[in-house]
């Protein structure tokens, strides 16, 4: 925890968290097909993780800010009780310095036994099968930041790579939702409300709209939709199976992702590839 936080700044972070978290569950529910019980499952699961995570690491971070709070208030006692001896005062001091030093040991010391776990766990093992399989095809990952436009930024970053014309971030979301509402045909009977129904024509138009101004996190229909207005095929690497591909009829070199679903918190995550020769190490 950024320990220079004080509690009004942590509690307003906590919020943010907890809103960011609710644009991806919506955006999790959005990409299961109807019918998919297999992946309804999975997403509930998914979901369910998720939610404890951020119950816990918010929990901790409240109780982590209590010693510090304490600690003030048995510093203000100290300036005010001018009548107690230099000595005791000392004293008192010594034992915040040796209790903070004590908390600060324990902590990296789970950092130290958590980053052992991590590497046995489902993030590390997703990395390197995602990591062998661009070894054989010569790529390595480029990293795209997790802040809800890492597949815009991504595709962007393959536009660059292929030397082809790129875009702002607004501006492919911007394209990305009028070409889903002009295909509305294309795209609605492919979204699923809860209960595994088609959504209505307003609840797509709402989602349109969020694709365009919001940061809402984007998935296989705005990679299809991307696919058609830059006429290019988009390839996705992942862990487990076969690589997906839009836009297979289009010509040209295609932009190649690759997709993580364990990488950070929040859940799936879209990163760019390089060529191996370009001699840097995975950024």
């Amino acid at each position: 925890m950024e320990m220079e936080l004080n509690e009004e700044e942590l509690i307003k972070r906590h919020k943010q968290e907890r809103r960011d978290l609710q644009s991806k569950i919506q955006s999790l529910k959005k990409s299961v097909t109807k019918g998919d019980k297999k992946k309804k499952k999975e997403i509930s699961e998914e979901i369910a993780r998720l939610e404890q995570e951020l119950d816990q690491k918010q929990s901790s971070e409240l109780e982590a800010f209590k010693p510090n709070i304490s600690d003030e208030a048995a510093a203000g006692e100290e300036t005010n009780n001018t009548e107690e001896p230099s000595n005791t005062r000392i004293s008192r001091a010594v034992k915040r310095r040796n209790k903070k030093a004590q908390e600060e040991k324990e902590r990296e010391k789970r950092i130290l036994e958590q980053t052992e776990k991590n590497k046995e766990g489902p993030r590390m093992t997703e990395m390197n099968a995602i990591k062998e399989v661009l070894k054989k095809i010569g790529l390595q990952l480029f990293n795209i930041p997790a802040d809800g436009n890492c597949l815009y930024c991504a595709v962007n970053h393959q536009l660059e790579t292929t030397e082809r014309e790129t875009y702002t971030v607004a501006k492919l979301r911007k394209l990305t939702a009028e070409f889903m509402r002009e295909n509305k045909d294309e795209f609605l009977p492919f979204m699923y409300n809860e209960s595994d129904e088609t959504v209505s024509e307003e609840y797509f138009e709402a989602y349109c709209k969020e694709v365009a101004t919001t940061k809402l996190w984007g998935g296989q229909l705005e990679l299809r939709a991307l696919s058609n207005i830059l006429r290019c095929p988009i390839k996705v690497i992942q862990a487990n199976g076969p690589p997906t591909l839009q836009g297979e009829n289009f010509e040209g070199p295609e932009l190649i992702l690759a997709y993580h679903r364990h990488l950070y918190r929040l859940g799936e995550h879209y990163n760019s590839t390089v060529a191996v020769h370009d001699n840097e190490e995975d950024k």
